[in-house]
C-alpha cells in the first residue's frame, strides 16, 4: 500500500512534510558546500544507511530541492547539488544549528567585530524596517 501525504494545512506543515526527515536537512546541510558524490555524501554523513541516503536523494530531487548530474552510465553513479531553492534552506539550518548550540550549552553565532550573540529578525524589505514578533501584533501574515 503506497502512503499517501495530505496536503498541508499551513506553510510551517508543509515544509516539514518535505524536509522533516530525520537525515533530511543534514543531507541538505553537506550539500550546501557544493557537489558531492553518493560516497562523498555518506562519509559526511556518519552513521546514515545507504539505503537511507538514497532515498532521501531521492525525494529531494523528487522536491525539486536536490539536482542530479550523471557522472558514469554502468553503473549509474550521480553528483548531487543542491537547486535555488535547496539552497534557501541555509538560513534555516543556521537558524536551527544556532538554537541547537543555545539549547545543547554550546556557543551561539557572534558578531566577529564585537562578539554580541546574534539575533533573528523578521526583516521587511519593502519598508526597511523590523518587525519584531509577527505572531503577537498581526504586522506579518502569510499569503
Amino acid at each position: 500500500m503506497s502512503r499517501r501525504r495530505r496536503p498541508a494545512a499551513t506553510p510551517r506543515a508543509d515544509a516539514l512534510a518535505r524536509v522533516g526527515d530525520r537525515w533530511t536537512l543534514l543531507v541538505v546541510a553537506a550539500l550546501l558546500d557544493g557537489p558531492l558524490r553518493f560516497n562523498e555524501l555518506q562519509a559526511q554523513l556518519d552513521g546514515i544507511a545507504p539505503n537511507v541516503l538514497s532515498a532521501r536523494l531521492k525525494t529531494l530531487a523528487e522536491q525539486a530541492l536536490v539536482l542530479t548530474q550523471a557522472y558514469s552510465e554502468r553503473p549509474p553513479r550521480f553528483v548531487y547539488e543542491l537547486s535555488e531553492s535547496g539552497r534557501e534552506l541555509a538560513g534555516a539550518l543556521r537558524l536551527l544549528a544556532d538554537w541547537g548550540a543555545r539549547t545543547g550549552g554550546g556557543e551561539p553565532y557572534r558578531h566577529e567585530a564585537c562578539g554580541t550573540a546574534l539575533e533573528a529578525r523578521w526583516w521587511c524589505p519593502s519598508c526597511e524596517q523590523v518587525v519584531d514578533d509577527p505572531a503577537d501584533d498581526g504586522e506579518v501574515v502569510h499569503v
